[in-house]
């Protein structure tokens, strides 16, 4: 078992040393969102320190939301004095797309996956999480997702509140080269797949080319960043099964 846990994805379901090589696998795939995180959410721990919260008031709202969109919103909600009801509203939409995210990998859930754990995997979807999870192959260990959250989030809520100490003294040139190994992580997520499928290449050519589009176009420019995924999404993910539907289940990991 353990010669075969770490290239072929073929680990048993429930044994302990079967979670351990999950969380070992999580854990290696989540430092480069780790450190992409740490450098984000240093600059999101300036502005929370800006606008006068505390290093622990700040490590709470990273740790439960987990989205830099949407607190960099509820930070300039929380500046102008905005009631909670519009801050939650705000969020909600900001973060909208990460509905259609858990409705995308509740398909990569065994169906006997108890409830606990389909909560669990729902607050472990981020942009980068939810590439790493959808890239395994069969059904989705939770322990895999557990263990890319552990590392992920501890690199964001520990860069909001490094942030909040230690202000601007971190160089920002050393803040923008941590934030580069993000960009190394997805393109390891879609190369992979892309040179194994010409069809998933040309998708990803594809979605590339039409989401900027989207971002010069006078009509969809203005659009959320959230709004625009789901749009995308639902399009471009539509039209790719409409021609080249895929008709496999995933298949246990035995």
């Amino acid at each position: 078992m353990e010669n075969s846990s770490s290239n072929n994805n073929t680990i048993t379901h429930g044994y302990p040393s079967a979670r351990k090589g999950w969380v070992l696998r999580g854990l290696r795939d989540g430092f480069p969102i780790c450190m992409g995180y740490f450098a984000v959410a240093f600059a999101l721990g300036i502005e929370a320190r800006r606008i006068g919260l505390s290093a622990f008031q700040s490590f709470l709202m990273s740790t439960g939301m987990v989205a830099s969109a949407g607190e960099f919103a509820a930070l300039m909600l929380i500046e102008s004095h905005a009631g909670v009801i519009e801050m939650i509203t705000t969020c909600v939409i900001v973060n909208l797309r990460y509905f259609l995210m858990s409705c995308s990998l509740s398909q990569k859930l065994r169906p006997s996956l108890p409830l606990i754990h389909r909560f669990g995997v729902a607050y472990c979807i981020t942009d980068e999480i939810f590439g790493l999870s959808s890239a395994v192959p069969g059904y989705l260990e939770p322990f895999y997702s557990y263990a890319i959250t552990f590392i992920s989030v501890a690199g964001w809520s520990g860069g909001t509140v490094m942030g909040v100490l230690v202000g601007n003294i971190l160089p920002a040139a050393a803040v923008n080269a941590l934030s580069v190994s993000l960009y190394g992580m997805f393109l390891a997520i879609i190369i992979p797949p892309a040179k194994k499928n010409r069809f998933i290449g040309i998708l990803v050519a594809v979605s590339m080319a039409v989401s900027w589009i989207f971002s010069v176009l006078p009509l969809t420019k203005g659009i959320s960043s959230g709004f625009k995924v789901i749009i995308l999404t639902l399009l471009i993910a539509g039209a790719a099964a409409a021609i080249n539907p895929v008709e496999e289940e995933p298949q246990e990991n035995t």
